[in-house]
């Protein structure tokens, strides 16, 4: 029996996923990563612990599935995007990546952020993409960057160490702002305008494509195949839309991870840079998504839960699953700025409405309800869909799902018991592309335990929140500057 492998290399985690041909997890395994925070809006991480990360998860899958491990016939990759990873001429890296939600080239963005670059990628230039990165290391690291020869995303360095190609795909490079997003092609105007050029870049395929096969050295070291084709894969937001089946126009997902998405796929390019809407080639040919994002979603939690000495479960098990009525108490998420509708990378979070009988219970729910009031405004920004899936950590509670749903005014549907996250989607991505198969019929929906309906009778009282919430993020930013 053929077999799949996925592997997911996020912020905190990387993750292997091993499937068989019937799409059946056989085994998955992680391994933990840790961020570097040397300043103020910095946020780094050494590509080296990367690569013992993909080390460790490979050798604990072949000590317990080696067999299965041994018949893999094909492996994508999927990956937190927009990091920037630089490499020198013989390949060595310069410095460490600095990470999707690092803001600190937010004054490079402003300025790279205009109508010719709009019109070109389809979207703002956000702090957190990874051209004005490297604009930032021409003017702060002028030594460095003079000895940049590639810049690579995280999940293609750990490509270059597993097959040794330079090669990307098209929904990671869509978050560069290099690509012409419509053309699915790297834009020479805006390499030139940070200083690069196409020899600066990796080639590029569509996510279902080979991107190359896997080294002999390391083949052996895990008792796999040498050459097995690696796919193009994606990007973590469009491998997770392949693991869900959100690959035709008009559906959608809503995660709640470490950052929160709300992810719709088109089969046309639509961009509306205006809204603070991503719009993204998606992993699969012919085929773009728009994609509203907050920075700190289930992080948000994570976050209250450090302060509070509380697990989220623990925090998240306190309030039950009945949903009920917000109060007065006000959370905005934006402990690492905001995107979607803001664009602020000054943005920083607030509780509003503390009183002296504040309890943990309280602030718990106001933190989930600020986050599905922020994934209101990615909706209010990109337009209805009929039914969202659910996904992410922030999926498992019940009680948040209740709570998006009466908030975004549509079903939300959680898949049945099982993995299907980006690693799945990025092992999915892997088996299109060793066995040719047309890739909706491999990506489908996953069986739906639980579909989450709106509470009539509390939408009104979530939109005079939602309101509320909404009038506060002007105060705050007149704060914040």
């Amino acid at each position: 029996m053929a077999h799949y492998l996925g592997l997911d290399l996020g912020t905190s985690s990387l993750k292997a996923l091993l499937m068989d041909d019937g799409q059946r997890v056989v085994a998955s395994a992680s391994a933990g990563l840790h961020v570097s925070r040397p300043a103020f809006g910095w946020s780094e991480q050494d590509p080296a612990d990367w690569i013992e990360a993909a080390r460790t998860v490979l050798g604990r899958l072949r000590e317990g599935h080696g067999a299965a491990l041994a018949d893999v016939e094909g492996i994508g990759l999927s990956g937190q995007m927009h990091g920037a990873t630089l490499l020198d001429a013989a390949g060595a890296v310069l410095r460490p990546c600095i990470l999707w939600n690092d803001t600190r080239a937010h004054e490079e963005a402003r300025a790279l952020d205009d109508a010719q670059a709009r019109d070109i990628t389809g979207n703002i230039v956000f702090p957190g993409f990874t051209a004005p990165k490297l604009e930032w290391v021409r003017r702060n690291e002028p030594a460095l960057f003079e000895r940049v020869a590639s810049v690579l995303l995280p999940k293609d360095y750990v490509r270059l160490w597993l097959t040794g190609e330079a090669v990307s795909e098209m929904s990671d490079a869509a978050g560069t702002a290099w690509l012409d997003t419509g053309a699915r092609d790297w834009s020479d105007r805006m390499l030139e305008r940070t200083g690069l050029s196409r020899a600066h870049m990796p080639r590029l395929v569509e996510g279902t494509e080979a991107s190359g096969g896997l080294k002999g050295a390391l083949a052996a070291e895990w008792g796999l195949k040498p050459g097995i084709v690696v796919a193009g894969g994606g990007g973590d937001n469009a491998a997770s839309a392949c693991g869900v089946g959100v690959v035709r126009p008009g559906t959608g997902f809503v995660s709640l991870g470490t950052s929160g998405v709300l992810f719709t796929a088109s089969a046309g390019y639509e961009p509306a840079p205006e809204t603070a809407l991503h719009t993204f080639c998606h992993a699969l040919p012919g085929l773009w998504h728009q994609m509203g994002v907050t920075l700190s979603a289930a992080g948000s939690l994570e976050w209250l839960s450090g302060v509070l000495r509380e697990t989220p479960g623990a925090l998240v098990a306190s309030l039950g699953e009945e949903l009920r009525a917000p109060g007065r108490l006000a959370f905005l998420p934006y402990l690492s700025g905001e995107r979607t509708p803001h664009n602020d990378s000054a943005i920083r979070g607030a509780f509003v409405g503390l009183q002296a009988d504040t309890s943990r219970e309280d602030m718990a729910r106001a933190v989930m309800e600020g986050v599905a009031f922020s994934m209101r405004d990615c909706l209010e920004a990109g337009g209805a869909v009929e039914r969202l899936v659910a996904v992410g950590a922030g999926a498992r509670s019940a009680l948040w799902l209740k709570m998006l749903a009466s908030v975004l005014k549509t079903p939300v549907a959680l898949p049945a018991a099982g993995d299907f996250g980006a690693a799945f989607g990025a092992a999915r991505l892997g088996l299109v592309a060793a066995t040719g198969l047309e890739p909706a019929g491999v990506m489908t929906e996953p069986p739906i335990a639980r579909t989450f309906e709106p509470d009539p009778g509390l939408a009104e009282p979530f939109m005079e929140a939602y309101g509320r919430y909404r009038a506060l993020y002007p105060a705050l930013a007149a704060l914040a500057r």
